[in-house]
């Protein structure tokens, strides 16, 4: 990795442990709130991903994520909850790009100065390269028109399939089961990830597929292979001797730095209920979620699924809230937008909910300008001994109750 591709973070001391400490931080991945005010330089002035989906939705309501405060967050919206249980605003990537990495790696405190590389084409010395250490001929999409053909071409060949990701800094490579083992793909992605890295392609897809070999479909077993970032606010945490519990993707988002524990899902529901299991037994440490379904519906254009995903995680939502205890903190944002109204198929930079539930704090946040301000927040709520040093806390969580019961919110200088 180019070490000067990141803002590097220095060591943060451990943590002095005195009172049992337990956060929870969802990622609804891909729910922008509307255009960021760079968006333009993305081309993507005029997205708004919930906002669209609320425009083609009409009859969708999120009663529990709009008493945490995201109907106050969404500017003009109808039927907004009169009694507002926690803090809630806007933040923004500082981070150039729109991807799910380099978002990830912000929020647990990791700026990056440079986008990761995305290509339309991959440059033949990168792939001829991948193929000479692997052994492996791969079969591109170029010049095959239809992915019936491409799997036909496939299915009759034996070659690995190499394909870009419309706008993502990423490499998919996948192959039927029956033709290139999982265990032989996993090892063609593994070489593929080393060379990538002088490119900085920010992630390496392995994806088996299932099914008759010349109509073959995705399965389980898809496995990313990130750049490895540096120190982050995870490896803190968990050298703390706190547990840092990773479900959905986090684990591969961060190459398993700083997470203690591993918990992949291939759906929302099955993420759901993994946070449902672990929560109930967890007495410290951090539970990082990503809920990912919302993503490739975005990438589909599938207004109706995205709304029926975010009516079913909101029903989740309002079973779990309860479990959330006063001194519990739970954050609940996204990674970037992926709107389902917009055209071509890609992500969208936009803004990006905050919703943040701990004591009695409610009330509006100001619009945070990087996603690193989650990553000092959680330094300080597991009371590292230092700050972290990037990002600013956005909650005043050292400071004893008021009377009044509610807590206050910083305003970042």
């Amino acid at each position: 990795m180019n070490p000067d591709s990141v803002h590097e973070t220095p060591a943060v001391p451990q943590a002095t442990r005195k009172h049992a400490m337990r956060s929870i931080l969802i990622v609804l991945d891909s729910l922008g709130i509307g255009a960021a005010p760079d968006a333009d330089r993305y081309g993507d002035w005029g997205a708004d991903t919930l906002g669209h989906v609320f425009a083609q939705s009409p009859d969708l309501a999120l009663p529990a994520l709009f008493s945490l405060g995201l109907g106050e967050v969404l500017a003009g919206s109808a039927g907004r909850d009169k009694v507002i249980r926690a803090t809630h605003g806007r933040i923004r990537t500082a981070s150039p790009g729109k991807d799910s990495v380099s978002a990830h790696w912000e929020m647990s405190g990791v700026i990056l100065k440079h986008p990761f590389t995305v290509y339309e084409k991959l440059p033949p010395q990168l792939v001829e390269a991948i193929e000479a250490e692997a052994n492996v001929t791969f079969l591109g999409t170029d010049g095959i028109d239809t992915a019936k053909d491409l799997r036909k071409a496939h299915a009759a060949s034996g070659r690995p399939i190499l394909h870009l990701p419309p706008g993502e800094s990423a490499i998919e490579i996948s192959a039927h089961e029956s033709i290139v083992p999982k265990s032989r793909l996993y090892e063609i992605a593994r070489v593929a990830r080393r060379h990538a890295d002088s490119h900085r392609i920010a992630r390496i897809i392995a994806q088996p597929l299932a099914g008759t070999p010349s109509s073959s479909t995705g399965t389980r077993g898809r496995h990313e292979y990130p750049m490895v970032p540096p120190r982050t606010v995870l490896n803190a945490i968990s050298e703390a001797g706190l547990v840092v519990e990773g479900i959905g993707k986090v684990a591969q988002i961060f190459a398993r730095g700083g997470v203690t524990h591993s918990h992949p899902a291939t759906s929302n529901p099955e993420a759901l209920d993994i946070i449902d299991r672990l929560w109930d037994r967890m007495h410290d440490g951090l539970l990082f979620a990503n809920i990912g379904d919302f993503d490739p519906l975005g990438h589909a254009r599938d207004l109706p699924a995205y709304a029926r995903a975010l009516a079913a995680f909101d029903t989740w939502l309002a079973a779990f809230l309860p479990k959330v205890a006063p001194d519990d903190l739970l954050i609940i944002t996204a990674d970037h937008g992926n709107d389902p109204a917009f055209r071509g198929n890609a992500h969208t930079r936009e803004e990006l909910p905050l919703l943040v539930r701990f004591g009695n704090a409610t009330g509006p946040l100001p619009t945070r300008d990087t996603l690193a301000d989650i990553a000092a927040t959680l330094a300080e709520f597991f009371r590292l001994k230092e700050k972290w040093p990037t990002g600013r806390p956005f909650l005043d969580l050292k400071l004893p109750k008021p009377k009044s019961g509610r807590l206050k919110t910083r305003n970042p200088a």
